[in-house]
């Protein structure tokens, strides 16, 4: 597994339109992935589905990448030592939530994936304000090779 480049924010308008929770398209599954922890503020880690970069994740920050569904994904976070996996069947037009948290490690902190709730997850997201954002950079071809279209959302608690 190799290293994810860092991804453009979103803009505001993208930051409130994700904040809607809306369903994702027909025949495809919403991806919503944050941290919102409180240990490992210093600590940036890669999160990936099926592989596939999603992007770099930093305390109080969100990522929402659209997916097919209908298929079980698996959903990645770089530790310590080795990749954490978090495998969900993501049934199409829904929405799930997971969410990153950073450990205690042996020399430093490792990072792990839980799903949460809906609910949860839109409690967790939806409350912060969104910073100043630029729009995510996908091109084309990224598209064409089985890259997502995500974005990422800076949050100040």
């Amino acid at each position: 597994m190799t290293g994810c480049a860092s991804v453009n924010m979103a803009s505001k308008e993208q930051s409130a339109k994700a904040k809607e929770f809306q369903l994702p398209p027909e025949g495809q599954t919403g991806a919503y992935l944050y941290r919102n922890s409180v240990l490992g503020k210093a600590l940036s880690k890669d999160l990936r589905v099926d592989g596939n970069c999603v992007g770099v994740s930093a305390p109080d920050v969100f990522f929402y990448t659209p997916v097919d569904g209908g298929k079980t994904r698996a959903v990645e976070t770089e530790s310590e030592f080795s990749p954490n996996k978090l495998e969900l069947f993501f049934e199409a037009g829904k929405n799930y939530f997971m969410r990153q948290f950073i450990k205690v490690g042996l020399m430093v902190g490792g990072a792990d994936l839980e799903q949460v709730t809906e609910a949860q997850g839109k409690a967790d997201n939806a409350a912060r304000q969104s910073s100043d954002c630029h729009a995510a950079a996908m091109t084309a071809q990224a598209k064409s090779k089985g890259g997502y279209a995500s974005f990422f959302v800076a949050s100040s608690s």
